[in-house]
């Protein structure tokens, strides 16, 4: 049994869309046994609770969706993230020690500081610029020290048909008529969640079926890397042909020095997956077919356009 904590959230919910057989990615059409935790039903800080479920759902490996994301927010509530990002990382490393089972976790590019250069790789220095990066450092660091049988995975700029993100919130605000400010100089690659769900699934079910996996920290990225303001004109774009927008928005393109929200985000955000091509066999997920494909679901929408709700 594979258990997804976190399972309210954009990549839970696609990990048990995938999981549950509902619309299987390529390759997967085996997986099966996935059960999923929201915060509803399992508070990752509660030791005991955590514990629990793990023996309730004979879980034979962990996969970990939840964290705060909220980067702004968590500079308020720092408290708050940290209990959510590292020490409810630490609670499922331990209760999966115990249990002998490994834990896959979801960090971020956050957790550098985001200088303009060359794509990070997993042994560069960390050096977060805000709260919410510190907190998923300090994440990975609480399940390197309390179990070796860990995958964490980190990525960037997720997006896709569950929960809120970028795409979904650039759309609703052009659907409304706004006017649209995007940054031009903060670059990254866009991960569609459907690719990491895929990965991620696909990493347990090997290892379920007796695959010895190299544990340790990866990169797992969309490519190729563009600007905030270049991935907007893309989505912009191809939601014109498809109809989704009435009219083209105003898209202009700022400097992070003038966006308020600018210096808790990294510049660069690109991550270098060439470890994880090379020791997982994962190969970069091209965003663009991913983003058409979203836009189609919600071209084809019964209710018009599954992109424009709340999450």
């Amino acid at each position: 049994m594979i258990l997804v904590t976190g399972a309210g959230g954009q990549l839970g919910r696609e990990l048990l869309r995938q999981g549950w057989g509902a619309e299987p990615a390529p390759g997967l059409a085996g997986v099966s046994g996935v059960v999923g935790l929201a915060h509803a039903d399992l508070d990752i800080t509660d030791a005991a609770a955590v514990a629990l479920a793990l023996r309730a759902h004979g879980a034979r490996l962990v996969i970990n969706a939840a964290a705060w994301t909220d980067v702004d927010g968590a500079e308020r509530s720092p408290e708050r993230a940290f209990a959510v990002n590292r020490d409810g990382a630490a609670v499922l490393a331990e209760a999966s020690a115990v249990a002998g089972i490994p834990l896959f976790h979801v960090s971020t590019d956050h957790v550098f500081e985001g200088r303009p250069g060359a794509p990070w790789r997993e042994t560069d220095a960390l050096s977060p610029l805000g709260v919410y990066g510190a907190s998923k450092a300090a994440g990975e660091a609480a399940i390197r020290e309390r179990l070796p049988a860990h995958l964490i995975l980190r990525t960037s700029w997720v997006f896709g048909a569950e929960g809120d993100n970028f795409v979904k919130a650039l759309l609703r605000r052009a659907q409304a008529g706004e006017s649209l400010s995007v940054v031009s100089d903060h670059v990254g690659g866009p991960t569609p969640a459907r690719a990491l769900a895929s990965a991620l699934l696909a990493l347990a079910q090997r290892h379920l079926a007796g695959e010895v996996l190299p544990w340790g920290t990866y990169h797992f990225t969309g490519q190729p890397f563009v600007s905030r303001h270049a991935f907007a004109v893309a989505v912009v774009d191809a939601a014109q042909r498809r109809g989704l927008l009435l009219q083209p928005p105003t898209l202009r393109a700022i400097r992070a020095v003038d966006w308020p929200g600018a210096p808790l985000r990294p510049a660069n955000a690109c991550l270098d997956g060439s470890r994880a091509q090379r020791l997982l066999g994962l190969s970069p997920p091209d965003w663009r077919p991913a983003l058409a494909a979203l836009l189609e679901e919600g071209e084809s929408s019964s209710s018009g356009n599954c992109l424009q709700g709340a999450p």
